[in-house]
């Protein structure tokens, strides 16, 4: 029997698409919503507009929160050097910015320093939808190589410009998505990644068939040299890396997000013939590349799910030949590794960073044999933003650490460590001055239904709990991502209100390597969810809140996340943000990048893997009768990632199905233009925020006046 609804959502009409699949009968009452040029589409989502903006418009502290959201903001931050030949490149966003700037610092030769802006995005497009995506220089630091794209879809343009003049080289060189840029001595010619023009890919291929090319500056991009990926997986993702003399090419490759890659490497001085290293059949996570002593280091979970540290010769490169160098430590993950100068030029290191539990570590090794050094002081628990040294044609700053740091409490800034000192200095603190909330920051441990110990940051007004509070969970928990203490304006913003905000450390993410990963991912996702709905359980039993006032959030994978909790326990939770999720886990694989996700979560072409899909899949469990949370979804129609058919269908779906009070418990869609799934302005960022926080905080009691 179809239910009455409660409220005067918009009309969508319930199709009777009913299909028999692996012998599941498979309702889709909502297909119609997945074509956004459907006049149908249209007409309901301007619908959904209207009545989102009526409902968030009118809530209240919306104008306190976000003088509050830009006060934090006004920080600003600024990121670590990247160093070539005496010039040192970062990016900088000042207090009122609304996106970072790319600076260049320079050391003349009598030592004055000057410092000017290389990017500017706003002063390219003052609308604020352009974004600078990624930029790399070249070995000398004369040229610099960096791509565009606008309005959200992340469809990066290739630029090349002289970094003395300013002047423009070379480009835009369309098709660059996602591409690396490694660079041969001298700066004319580089190695780079573009996707096959449409016309060559059969229809509905256009987001893949990437390959490897070989380019020079100035020439036209038809004639660049085909250099790898000709009949390979057409979901792969290439990398390229070029060593320091010019001599060794290393390309990697992983299908998709699938947690395996397989990598080649290239006597460029030789015959230039790609020579396996690791085969993706080897099913082993591998980042390899030459160093300044001319051997190929290899970063891998190989006999190692939270990674070690091996070398080989690179004309000798297969896993045969490996040598360790690091071994595997049972309680941290190797995240990143960095080639450290010695101030004498007689005896290098190497710099290994480490994240215990999620919280960054710092530590030195010798370059000969592996042995432990000592370790490098962080400012406190905290996450590494960027991690630098000086390369080898630089002539002062050998020994000289540069670490890009943040933590809850502390904006993006840089610190140093020198040479002989027994801690690190600030070398430059993000640019604004804002005055921080005093809060507590604390992480902790509960347990999952199946007796796994999870872990999870806790920041409250209080070092323990003193009151129920309303709380604000959030988590991740797929692709082998790590979700670490960072600052956010957001989260400070709710717990200056008096809120309790949590960040769970869930399987299926990367804080505790890549079993931890692969025990939340295809036929075990659904410990991800267990370990969520425990986080709840646990704010819950040690005082923090109560379940009417416990609200989540989460965005992308930690949409579908969000969206598994609230229709597996919908009592749990009071108030949901969904953002840009997955929600139809039986199609998602025919929208977008869906197809590069299905090693993550499996396909609907597989009869038990549709098992798995079925299990949790949101949409396909949204039930008639249920009394479900106030729940907002926000999506942006220039997401090139996530479709917003998921949150369209779902929102359709649940607006159908709920049985709870419209008053207390809406369901609504607020949607964004020129905006996608990534990068943007901070007037953006603070306006999609504000609508966020305002609604979590009405319905579960925070008053943000």
């Amino acid at each position: 029997m179809r239910q009455t609804p409660l409220v005067d959502y918009p009309p969508a009409e319930r199709l009777d698409i009913v299909e028999t699949l692996h012998g599941h009968t498979v309702a889709d009452p909502y297909r119609w919503l997945e074509d956004a040029a459907d006049a149908r589409t249209a007409g309901w989502s301007q619908a959904q507009d209207a009545l989102a903006r009526d409902r968030l418009d009118g809530l209240p502290g919306r104008d306190r929160l976000a003088a509050e959201l830009n006060r934090l903001l006004a920080a600003g931050a600024v990121s670590v050097p990247v160093w070539r030949a005496g010039r040192a490149f970062f990016t900088r966003r000042v207090p009122g910015g609304e996106h970072a700037v790319l600076h260049v610092r320079e050391t003349a030769a009598h030592g004055s320093v000057t410092e000017r802006e290389l990017i500017d995005v706003m002063a390219c497009d003052p609308s604020g939808l352009t974004t600078l995506d990624s930029w790399v220089p070249s070995t000398e630091g004369d040229r610099l190589a960096y791509q565009l794209s606008v309005g959200g879809d992340e469809e990066s343009q290739l630029h090349v410009m002289d970094v003395r003049t300013g002047e423009a080289l070379d480009g835009p060189i369309d098709r660059c998505r996602y591409s690396p840029v490694a660079w041969l001595p001298g700066g004319q010619e580089f190695f780079y990644v573009r996707r096959l023009a449409p016309g060559q890919v059969p229809e509905g291929d256009e987001h893949f068939h990437r390959r490897v090319y070989g380019h020079r500056v100035g020439t036209e991009p038809a004639t660049d040299v085909l250099v790898h990926g000709e009949g390979l997986d057409p979901t792969n993702y290439y990398g390229v890396q070029c060593s320091v003399d010019g001599r060794w090419l290393v390309v990697d490759a992983a299908a998709g997000t699938a947690p395996r890659d397989a990598v080649w490497i290239a006597d460029l001085h030789g015959s230039g013939e790609l020579v396996p290293v690791v085969s993706e059949d080897d099913a082993v996570r591998c980042t390899a590349w030459v160093a300044r002593d001319g051997r190929l280091y290899l970063l891998t979970t190989l006999d190692a799910p939270r990674w070690r540290l091996c070398v080989t010769d690179p004309s000798r490169p297969g896993s045969e030949h490996w040598e360790e160098l690091v071994a595997e430590e049972p309680d941290s993950v190797l995240v990143g590794v960095r080639w450290l100068a010695d101030p004498d030029g007689r005896d290098p290191s190497l710099l290994l960073a480490r994240t215990r539990h999620a919280v960054a570590e710092l530590h030195r090794h010798a370059v000969s044999d592996g042995r432990h050094r000592g370790a490098i002081p962080l400012p406190g628990p905290g996450s590494l933003t960027g991690l630098s040294t000086v390369d080898e044609l630089t002539a002062t700053g050998a020994g000289q650490v540069w670490i890009g740091w943040t933590d809850f409490l502390t904006p993006p800034c840089v610190h140093r460590h020198e040479p002989g000192r027994v801690s690190t200095e600030l070398l430059e603190a993000a640019p604004g001055t804002v005055e921080l909330p005093a809060v507590h920051t604390s992480q902790v441990q509960f347990r999952s239904a199946d007796g796994e110990t999870v872990r999870m940051f806790v920041v409250a007004p209080t070092a323990t709990p003193d009151r129920p509070r309303p709380a604000l969970l959030t988590g991740y928990g797929g692709f082998s991502v790590s979700r670490e203490p960072a600052y956010s304006a957001a989260a400070l913003a709710w717990v200056a209100a008096g809120g309790v905000w949590a960040l769970a450390s869930l399987r299926g993410g990367g804080e505790e390597g890549e079993d931890w990963h692969r025990a939340g991912m295809r036929e075990r996702k659904m410990n991800s969810f267990s370990d969520f709905h425990a986080a709840a359980g646990s704010l819950v039993e040690q005082g923090w809140t109560s379940p009417e006032q416990l609200a989540i959030t989460g965005g992308s994978n930690g949409g579908l996340l969000v969206g598994a909790a609230l229709t597996q326990q919908p009592s749990r939770y009071r108030a949901v943000v969904c953002s840009a999720p997955l929600l139809d886990m039986v199609r998602y694989e025919r929208f977008s990048l869906g197809r590069t996700w299905n090693d993550e979560y499996g396909t609907a072409d597989d009869p038990a893997e549709l098992d798995w899909l079925l299990s949790y899949s949101p949409y396909h469990h949204a039930r008639p009768g249920t009394a479900y949370p106030a729940v907002l979804f926000t999506v942006f129609d220039s997401d090139t990632r996530v479709d917003p058919l998921h949150a369209r269908k779902m929102c359709a779906a649940l607006q159908h199905a709920t049985a709870s009070d419209p008053a207390t418990s809406p369901v609504l869609l607020r949607r964004e233009v020129d905006a996608g799934h990534a990068a943007r302005s901070v007037s953006r960022t603070v306006a999609l925020a504000v609508d966020q926080i305002a609604f979590l905080a009405h319905h579960t009691g925070l008053d943000l006046h």
